[in-house]
């Protein structure tokens, strides 16, 4: 791997910053082992059975699907807590944590694999905008009560159908769901998310001096995390890095892009980060 111009930069950039912010996509788990579903090809790679129904993810990913079909809903869901409480967050995560030891930082993520909080960093320093899978609310909503998801989920490995038994509510023993933003979703509870952004809020009123944003694996065609990132750096005057290994299609912004995957850019970062 080359020591780029823009690799130089972006540590500068790092070691003189006061705050730093982490803005992390899909593309931050996939070195992990996670699949990101990149498209209709990527998501039907992750499940065979949602390409012969002609399922994409928007479609798949429904709440109404708890309604229809409890099985099918939480076949799907119920192997991505499983994969998702099982896996190693990768190393990149470690080196992140190394950066912001002696700075102020916060972390916006659309991941719902709770890899950060695993890896360690504060839970009050997260802000997962959709939700997480490591907790449930009732399908019905009888509360606004949320609670840890501790149940792995059997399901048949050809259909991805769920058995029995699904997780249940705490309250009324009805039906479960992640506490997960899906699309079309408008019965998604989120107490839990709108706390972590109003401490976020606060942390980003407090700061004082220089800021880094730093973008990992966020695409474009789900935006939430780039325009986060983006106008966030233009409010602060901060300067944001773009780590992902596909390039800008629409250059608007002044980001400085490394061309990389999550894992290898953070590494090579890394590796110059304490060169005078």
């Amino acid at each position: 791997m080359s020591i780029t111009k823009e690799i130089l930069k972006a540590r500068d950039i790092i070691k003189q910053s006061d705050f730093i912010m982490i803005t992390a996509g899909a593309g931050m788990s996939v070195d992990s082992g996670l699949p990101d579903f990149r498209g209709p090809q990527g998501f039907w790679k992750a499940y065979p059975p949602m390409k012969k129904l002609g399922l994409t993810l928007p479609e798949a990913s429904n709440p109404t699907w708890f309604y229809q079909d409890p099985a099918f809903a939480w076949g799907f869901f119920g192997h991505r807590y499983n994969l998702y409480k099982t896996s190693t967050p990768h190393a990149g995560h470690s080196i992140l944590k190394k950066w912001v030891a002696s700075k102020e930082y916060f972390i916006y993520t659309s991941n719902v694999d709770g890899h950060f909080a695993k890896s360690g960093f504060s839970d009050d320093k997260i802000v997962e905008c959709h939700g997480t899978i490591h907790y449930l609310q009732c399908l019905d909503t009888c509360s606004l009560d949320i609670w840890p998801m501790n149940q792995f989920v059997n399901f048949d490995p050809t259909t991805f159908r769920a058995k029995e038994p699904l997780p249940i509510c705490k309250n009324c023993g009805r039906l479960a769901r992640p506490n997960i933003l899906m699309f079309g979703d408008s019965d998604w509870i989120s107490n839990r998310t709108y706390d972590q952004m109003d401490r976020l809020e606060n942390a980003l009123n407090e700061s004082k001096g220089k800021m880094a944003v730093i973008e990992i694996g966020a695409g474009e065609a789900l935006p939430r995390i780039r325009v986060f990132g983006q106008r966030l750096a233009d409010k602060k005057n901060a300067n944001l890095i773009r780590i992902n290994p596909d390039e800008t299609k629409d250059i608007r912004d002044s980001a400085i892009e490394i061309h990389m995957g999550a894992l290898d850019a953070l590494k090579i970062l890394d590796s110059v980060m304490d060169d005078v």
